[in-house]
């Protein structure tokens, strides 16, 4: 399918949308094929086979810019650039002309290859399920290009070049993408357009400039607390102080009389207060009086739930995988070691707290402005909320400040609220619902507190005979929508990823679960649980390897021989960092971590300094693979984040139940990583050939363990569970 379309195309920025009102704008649409996909490397769809829905990514304009249209969010990992730069070089453009717009809600266009039939952001899977979709839709725009300019000079196709936005023929003629848009979308879309060699690339591989960066710079570029739309009322919701409580009562007298306020409505999840402005929202629900049912809530601390977890996890849990007799081989073991892991739940804390915008139209439709991260959920629970066909719910995605999975609800929670406001309030004028920095980080949804246990046993040659592990914590898959589809036989597949299905070559084990039961609302958080289990896996198998008197990196290495990807970051990862020469000074350690997420590979070797003045960080190395790195510096751009989003769960940060209410409300109580903290990070990344995976998350499961095992090398203590105890180097 092909089509003329002269209306704008969707921009990410103020200054986009005013530089590019006045000109028209061809799209560029063709139908690609995903059934009869065959299971790639790695498993999954063989992506390279293309989606059988019409797909439209490129939109040519008559001033020479071309816009890839993005369907993914952009929460700051830079899928703007990457997206756009696999277009711009199947299309030979110059990267000068190269803009980038957030796609609208449309699965049957849009849809993320690697979900399903949904269009969402989400498990680092942004370039890895857009890369042979987008290079097709550049090589065919390229082609029908040219397939125009030959017709206009009449000339053979094949003697045509394009480069950098550039259309040649050996004559001399030459024209810009410009000029032959109109009659390139007449043409015939090539189902199969021939696609470039590795060696052909020009933009790829190479680095680019972001395409975000100028915007961001200079405040040009809009997110969702910058939306203001005529008539705009601003709403907040007092919730209630405990999970799983409701309204009883409310006095809302002395908020519905201060100068400002619209209006007070009570909605499923609290009492909205809609005023003209936000601090005037924030007084005004100050100045409610509302009575809270805890009959149903969640009342006990999270000492006292963790304490549930340790007597749980000594009976029989669900099997998550086995191989051999663990149990037989732990006890005729050599030596045996056990320990213990405890993590607690985490905030996500993003800079740019929840919010959206929901706006009604004179036809009864409605426009909805936030970060949208999975738009097909989003659109439906919004249409569901206010009862209208989702046809009847337009999403505008803008920019997010940070998401690290919070904005991707199963049950879209913060669109669900602003469109409860909204229908409860009739619609009168476009409500802005927004949280603050508290309602933020005690509003729920946490990565789960997670508890572990391991028993290994080593032979007699230091080798590891069986292997025992219990996992307990809340599962985020059962009772989502997702459940169907990630919950097998009670397993929870984001529960026990990365510890049940280890690439390490252990002769027997037995992974088992439970799955929690309790009130505090849990959801993914960057790395979802190769978060704690990456953890568990890298300090026990540092552990057995001292137990053992072996070499941390060469023991890893006997135990990775049929997992070559990891062995090579390792080897990277420990040669960069100088293991052969490790540091020998008093309280100065290297520790080395390795693992494998979202189809990526991460080693990291962190350099600390530790003792009884505490830790500090020096230097972190990391080595990774992420197949083709479409554009290295963005690449590094994540890992480096990665270290800087992590380093604080490392060292500090934990979210606490005390009788059921959250304890830490902002930065204060749950402080960031602070850049006097950051430490230096070097990023190698591994040469490759194979179709890129994901960089998102990958980088976060490695620190934790990299800088334990340091901890250990420095100070000859063991430092388990999360966050470190630091506390305990002190002799505290």
């Amino acid at each position: 399918m092909l089509k003329l379309d002269l209306t704008d195309a969707p921009v990410p920025s103020r200054r986009a949308f005013l530089g590019g009102a006045a000109a028209g704008v061809v799209l560029l649409a063709f139908r690609l094929d995903l059934r009869g996909a065959r299971a790639a490397e790695g498993g999954g769809p063989d992506l390279s086979k293309g989606p059988a829905q019409p797909n439209a990514f490129v939109r040519l304009s008559a001033d020479d810019t071309v816009t890839v249209m993005i369907k993914h969010l952009d929460m700051g990992q830079g899928n703007t650039t990457g997206l756009t730069t696999i277009v711009a070089d199947e299309l030979d453009a110059d990267w000068a002309q190269m803009r980038a717009a957030f796609a609208p809600a449309d699965a049957k266009l849009y849809a993320n290859l690697l979900m399903g039939p949904v269009q969402g952001t989400g498990g680092s899977t942004a370039i890895a399920n857009s890369w042979f979709q987008l290079r097709k839709a550049g090589a065919a725009a390229r082609a029908m290009l040219v397939a125009a300019a030959a017709d206009k000079w009449g000339v053979p196709a094949s003697e045509i070049t394009v480069a950098k936005g550039l259309i040649s023929h050996k004559s001399g003629k030459q024209g810009r993408f410009g000029e032959f848009a109109e009659a390139a979308a007449a043409k015939p879309v090539p189902q199969e357009p021939r696609l470039k060699a590795p060696s052909e690339w020009t933009l790829i591989g190479k680095g680019v400039p972001r395409l975000d960066s100028p915007a961001k710079t200079d405040g040009t570029a809009i997110y969702s607390l910058d939306i203001r739309r005529p008539g705009q009322v601003t709403a907040l919701v007092a919730h209630p102080p405990r999970f799983g409580a409701s309204v009883k009562k409310v006095d809302a007298e002395a908020a519905q009389g201060m100068p400002g306020v619209v209006a007070v409505v009570t909605i499923p999840s609290g009492v909205a207060v809609i005023a003209r402005d936000t601090w005037t929202a924030m007084k005004a629900r100050e100045a409610l009086k509302v009575e809270w049912d805890d009959s149903a809530a969640e009342t006990r601390s999270s000492d006292a739930i963790l304490s549930e977890y340790r007597e749980t996890a000594k009976t029989p849990g669900l099997v998550a995988s086995q191989a051999g007799d663990a149990d037989a081989a732990i006890k005729g073991a050599a030596k045996v070691v056990e320990a213990e892991f405890s993590f607690p739940y985490l905030a996500h804390a993003s800079m740019e707290p929840l919010n959206a915008t929901i706006e009604r139209a004179a036809d009864g439709s409605y426009d909805v402005y936030a970060g949208c991260q999975i738009q097909t959920i989003e659109q439906a629970v919004v249409a569901a909320t206010l009862g209208v066909t989702t046809d009847k719910v337009r999403l505008h995605t803008l920019w997010a400040g940070g998401s690290f999975g919070r904005r991707a609800t199963p049950g879209a929670d913060y669109f669900a609220e602003a469109a409860s406001i909204v229908k409860a309030w009739g619609g009168k004028a476009p409500v802005h619902l927004v949280w603050t920095r508290e309602d933020d980080m005690a509003g729920g949804y946490y990565r789960p507190q997670v508890y572990h246990t391991v028993k290994a046993g080593l032979d007699a040659k230091g080798q590891v005979a069986g292997w025992r592990h219990t996992m307990v914590g809340k599962s985020i898959m059962i009772g989502s929508p997702f459940e169907a589809m990630l919950v097998k036989n009670g397993i929870d597949g984001t529960t026990v990823e990365g510890a049940s299905d280890t690439p390490y070559g252990l002769p027997a084990y037995r992974f088992e679960v439970h799955n929690a039961r309790e009130g505090v609302p849990v959801l993914w958080w960057r790395s979802v649980g190769h978060t704690h289990t990456a953890h568990v896996m890298e300090v026990m198998i540092d552990e057995l390897a001292h137990a053992a008197g072996a070499d941390p990196v060469a023991y890893r290495l006997s135990l990775l021989t049929r997992a070559p990807r990891l062995s090579g970051v390792l080897r990277l990862a420990a040669e960069k960092a100088g293991w052969s020469e490790k540091p020998t000074a008093k309280g100065r350690g290297l520790g080395v971590a390795v693992h494998q997420s979202f189809g990526s590979y991460v080693a990291m070797a962190a350099d600390v300094t530790a003792g009884e003045s505490g830790v500090k960080v020096e230097r972190i190395i990391a080595a990774v693979d992420v197949g083709i790195a479409v554009n290295p510096d963005v690449v590094r751009a994540q890992v480096e984040g990665a270290v800087g989003f992590a380093l604080s769960s490392v060292l500090r940060n934990r979210i606490t139940l005390k009788d059921g209410v959250v304890q830490e409300t902002n930065f204060d109580s749950y402080q960031p990583t602070r850049i006097s903290e950051m430490p230096r990070v070097e990023v190698h990344i591994v040469p490759s050939d194979t179709a890129p995976t994901g960089i998102g998350e990958p980088g976060v499961p490695v620190l934790a363990p990299a800088i334990s095992n340091a901890i250990f090398a420095a100070t000859g203590q063991r430092l388990r569970s999360l966050p470190l105890d630091l506390a305990s180097l002190r002799g505290a």
